[in-house]
């Protein structure tokens, strides 16, 4: 693990800015007056910029800033790269739509550590993060759901790298065995933002395509046990304890009961499901006889809206206040919700493997299946975490 320097300047060229230095260390203040004394000024995101117009004029600025650093017990350390926001700025330029680069400074180590649960990433990006210190990033957003986060490379002369985070749909994104893996990027602009266009975004894509299509398989597998107890019970008029039977009111307790639980599992469907059946094209696989299937998977989700609707709008008004619910209101909440959708649930459980086939076969950049998918295939994804007052979902 690195430790910086008590406060340290790391001091930059920038085609657009001039000078630039970076605070650093524990006490990094102490730099921050130094750079200011020395007539930088402070850029968004936490750097500072001189921006002599002249070669004379420059020479003074640096000496200015020796001066000033000495005087407030800082050091300066000369990169051999380029501002790295000129470079993140590059390279969203270059960048397939609307991109932007927004620059982050971490003064002090562990301000990055905020940052790791947000990351998702299997290579060395996260590797950085965890094990040294990153005084300055750049976030990259094209602003359609995708966000990377752009680094020098540790231990290098040159080179970044890149790397992913989660979109806002997941929080556990720790060892999630689906991330994708952070790219070393080259010096040289033009080939970085290549890289990043046509390696790290597909392998980002299909990554986050197999996560949402992970998640919908496994919230499916979730309630299919409990549905079909459920139908088993309801068929033979008896409850599973073998007590005798109660009438029509047991029934439909127990259906409350099961829509409780199945909302906290069909939730997953109705925020993940939409995006990957955007992409299935049943004409164009194996299995042209699928699209009804697919119709009857649409219309269930479409028929779902006004809950799911409904429950985010609740979720948002209490976040606003805020406020919460108690477990037995939360439980009141999910049992009316999944009341709602319990036609949907049942379309989604008896069409789940033509859908399973269909989506693995639309997979972003992939190869159309040639064989039925495999239950042994699947990754179970971490459930989302349950809202204040809501239970976990249940799992068989």
């Amino acid at each position: 693990m690195n430790n910086p320097a008590i406060a340290d300047i790391i001091l930059s060229t920038s085609r657009t800015h001039g000078l630039v230095g970076v605070p650093s260390g524990a006490r990094f203040p102490q730099a921050q007056d130094a750079l200011r004394e020395a007539g930088f000024s402070p850029l968004p995101g936490g750097a500072f910029a001189a921006l002599p117009h002249q070669t004379r004029a420059a020479r003074a600025t640096a000496n200015a800033l020796v001066h000033h650093a000495h005087e407030h017990g800082a050091s300066i350390t000369i990169s051999s790269r380029p501002y790295l926001g000129d470079i993140g700025s590059d390279i969203a330029a270059r960048l397939p739509g609307d991109w932007s680069a927004t620059v982050k400074t971490y003064p002090r180590r562990h301000w990055q550590e905020d940052l790791i649960g947000s990351l998702w990433d299997s290579g060395d990006l996260l590797k950085a993060m965890l094990h040294d210190h990153v005084p300055c990033a750049v976030e990259l957003n094209n602003h359609a759901g995708t966000e990377l986060l752009l680094i020098e490379r540790p231990g290098h002369a040159t080179g970044y790298l890149v790397g992913a985070f989660a979109t806002e749909d997941y929080d556990a994104n720790w060892e999630e065995p689906k991330a994708p893996r952070s790219i070393v990027l080259p010096a040289e602009v033009d080939r970085a933002a290549r890289a990043v266009a046509h390696t790290f975004l597909p392998n980002y894509r299909r990554a986050l395509y197999q996560r949402r299509l992970d998640t919908v398989m496994s919230a499916l597998n979730r309630i299919r046990p409990e549905h079909e107890a459920l139908q088993t019970i309801k068929a033979s008029h008896r409850p599973g304890d073998g007590t005798p039977h109660a009438g029509s009111r047991l029934h439909a307790q127990m259906e409350r009961a099961f829509a409780d639980h199945a909302w906290l599992s069909f939730r997953d469907v109705l925020q993940h499901a939409p995006l990957l059946l955007a992409r299935c094209r049943p004409t164009a696989s194996p299995w042209p006889q699928d699209a009804g299937a697919l119709s009857r998977l649409r219309d269930a989700l479409a028929d779902s809206q006004n809950a799911w609707d409904e429950f985010n709008a609740l979720r948002a008004e209490l976040y606003s206040i805020p406020a919460d619910l108690s477990a037995q209101e939360w439980s009141q909440v999910r049992s009316t919700l999944g009341t709602a959708v319990l036609p949907a649930i049942r379309t989604w459980l008896a069409d789940s493997e033509t859908f399973e086939r269909q989506a693995r076969a639309a997979v972003p950049g992939g190869h159309v299946a040639l064989s039925a998918p495999s239950p042994r295939l699947l990754t179970t994804s971490p459930a989302l975490p349950a809202p204040a007052g809501e239970r976990a979902p249940l799992t068989p």
